[in-house]
């Protein structure tokens, strides 16, 4: 089924529940609905560039919560040089682009400027504190700035306790943002950071520069916190970039839980990828409604439960559809106005991505609901999660604003 304008939500919920219990979809079509919508709204890249064991792997790991975020075993080729890594997987929320062989003699960065220079959002380059020997890396980030002096760039010096005294620990609170640096930095560690800082200065480019120290440790290592600087490290990506990468990745503030961690992740990336359905011109419900199916199912499989026909109707019965349906045409629809000042032309594509992308936020949420209840074996409240799916819907609209404005303007 076609849709063009603000759509009949009947219709949507009747195929929503049809994907789940008849799931018929032609896989080619879907593919390529899926690549459009991609296109609609990309995925935000990160490109690394640095040595091999700068620490790049540990950045990852710190900032998706992944202890799976192996380059080894994650990573997929895209250049004879680069590699990029989807996160998660499936429907990723990021994609993280390595740029391997600094160092290498044989290394040429031109092919992967070229590749990179149309796809990253933010160029992050990692040196070890420890590591004399960057001018590899210098040597392409000198390439990229005279090519692209308007790219910011933000520099992570990573494993600072190799430059700690015997018995050392981290300085509390972390100090390395003051210049000049406090005297409580050992002297080794100041000197290794002022000498990487001096070099980056000469960099060519007028966009901002920021640098950040962390150390991103195991618990075998016996440094606590693990993720000293993770915060430092958040704050210059969120300055550097208008992604909004912390919340899409973390969730609501203080979510600590791995579970409800990665099923944010897996929602935030359906979403936006059924957003991307919603903003081409013509909406494909069927499309949308295979994304939200399988959003369904990937929770169900993070939660180890069954998703079966007679699950799905229980699912779908305490949802409601024709409550879903109210809160949607209204709680969507004033999103939207928030959201562009005008009606034009564009506003039905708008209005279908912010739809689209809201719903599967809300059904994902409701589904944690659900299935957390059902995996302790807990009564399911039908007014809590129609309750949830209301509020959930608001605060997918908002949690996909900027991404919208941004294909708006």
């Amino acid at each position: 089924m076609k849709w063009n304008n603000l759509g009949n939500w009947t219709d949507y919920w009747k195929h929503l529940r049809s994907v789940l219990l008849d799931p018929s979809v032609d896989a080619a079509l879907l593919e390529k609905s899926l690549r459009e919508a991609r296109e609609k709204i990309p995925v935000p890249v990160l490109w690394l560039v640095g040595k091999t064991q700068a620490g790049k792997t540990s950045i990852i790991r710190a900032m998706t919560g992944s202890e799976t975020a192996e380059i080894g075993n994650g990573f997929q080729p895209c250049t004879r040089q680069s590699r990029f890594y989807d996160f998660p997987a499936d429907m990723p929320v990021v994609r993280f682009l390595d740029t391997r062989g600094l160092g290498e003699v044989s290394y040429d960065p031109v092919e992967d400027i070229r590749y990179c220079e149309s796809k990253a959002h933010l160029l992050i380059a990692v040196m070890k504190v420890a590591d004399i020997r960057q001018q590899a890396v210098f040597d392409v980030l000198h390439t990229v700035r005279e090519r692209h002096p308007e790219w910011p760039l933000l520099i992570v010096q990573t494993g600072l306790h190799e430059c700690y005294p015997i018995g050392g620990r981290h300085i509390n609170p972390w100090p390395y943002d003051r210049e000049p640096l406090p005297d409580s930095v050992p002297v080794d560690l100041k000197r290794a950071l002022h000498a990487q800082r001096a070099t980056a200065a000469q960099l060519p480019g007028h966009a901002p520069v920021r640098w950040v120290a962390v150390d991103l440790t195991l618990s075998e290592d016996g440094f606590d916190p693990q993720d000293y600087g993770l915060e430092a490290l958040w704050v210059a990506i969120e300055s550097l970039s208008s992604l909004g990468l912390e919340n899409l990745l973390s969730g609501d503030e203080g979510v600590h839980d791995l579970f409800e961690r990665a099923a944010h992740q897996h929602i935030v990336g359906y979403a936006t990828t059924a957003a991307g359905l919603g903003a081409l011109p013509v909406v494909d419900l069927v499309a949308v409604s295979a994304v939200q199916a399988k959003l369904l199912h990937s929770l169900a499989a993070l939660y180890g439960q069954i998703w079966d026909k007679r699950t799905i109707s229980e699912f779908l019965g305490l949802m409601g559809a024709g409550v879903a349906t109210g809160y949607l045409t209204r709680l969507v629809g004033r999103a939207v106005t928030k959201l562009i000042p005008f009606w034009g032309q564009t506003v039905g594509a708008v209005w279908g991505a912010s739809a689209s992308g809201a719903t599967t936020y809300a059904l994902g949420k409701a589904a944690v609901y659900f299935f957390v209840r059902h995996r302790n074996n807990l009564y399911v409240d039908s007014a809590t999660i129609r309750r949830i799916y209301a509020e959930e819907l608001e605060r997918g609209a908002a949690v996909l604003k900027d991404r919208l404005r941004g294909k708006s303007e």
